[in-house]
């Protein structure tokens, strides 16, 4: 049975927080999705709000803190991650950029990524496809089709948006675990895609 670890990176910036409620949910499905297909699944939660100073003190000095140095490799070594960002003036928010700016050089590439965002308005939901996926990509980083978006009328137990966040979240932590353990799935070269070169077999002869 293969060990998964699952990096819960919130960017929410109040208490109480939708952004870490949403982070909670797909982590949470995450998790049932993995223990599905037989993995057995660490989840390492990770709340920016209280690692601010410590960014920007990366940012200046070029060097993380003790304190912020373990996050970091939480990241670098998660076999994937959940990223959840407030929206902001249409984007991501500052300290979810400040803390992609620390990241180490590759430490998203070919990682499976479920990203998602919570903000005031449905409108705001643009900011997955728009910002997150173009700031993924550039990173090389897995990302699973579905992103998330919740805002909020989604919370509401009598809205019928509820059930499309509820499907939504369970959509989109069953791609990032598939993509997760799929990548343990040894690849089966095909003798046909790479035959002999006519020369070999004729010097072969």
């Amino acid at each position: 049975m293969k060990r998964r670890l699952i990096a819960v990176v919130s960017a929410g910036l109040r208490q109480p927080s939708s952004t870490l409620l949403l982070a909670e949910r797909l982590a949470a499905a995450t998790r049932r999705a993995l223990e599905v297909l037989g993995a057995e699944v660490d989840v390492e939660s990770i709340e920016l709000r209280g690692y601010g100073h410590h960014l920007l003190n990366n940012m200046i000095t070029g060097y993380p803190s003790e304190e912020l140095r373990p996050v970091l490799d939480t990241v670098a070594r998660a076999d994937g991650l959940i990223a959840v960002t407030p929206t902001f003036s249409a984007s991501y928010s500052g300290l979810f950029k400040l803390f992609v700016d620390v990241l180490d050089e590759g430490a998203l590439e070919d990682k499976p990524v479920l990203m998602a965002a919570t903000g005031g308005t449905a409108r705001h939901s643009l900011v997955l496809d728009h910002e997150l996926r173009p700031l993924f990509s550039y990173l090389r980083a897995a990302v699973v089709t579905t992103g998330v978006f919740a805002a909020p009328e989604d919370w509401s137990s009598g809205h019928a948006s509820a059930v499309s966040l509820a499907d939504r979240t369970e959509r989109a932590a069953g791609e990032l675990a598939r993509e997760v353990n799929r990548r343990d799935t040894p690849v089966i070269e095909d003798p046909y895609m790479s035959p002999t070169p006519f020369e070999d077999l004729l010097a072969d002869g």
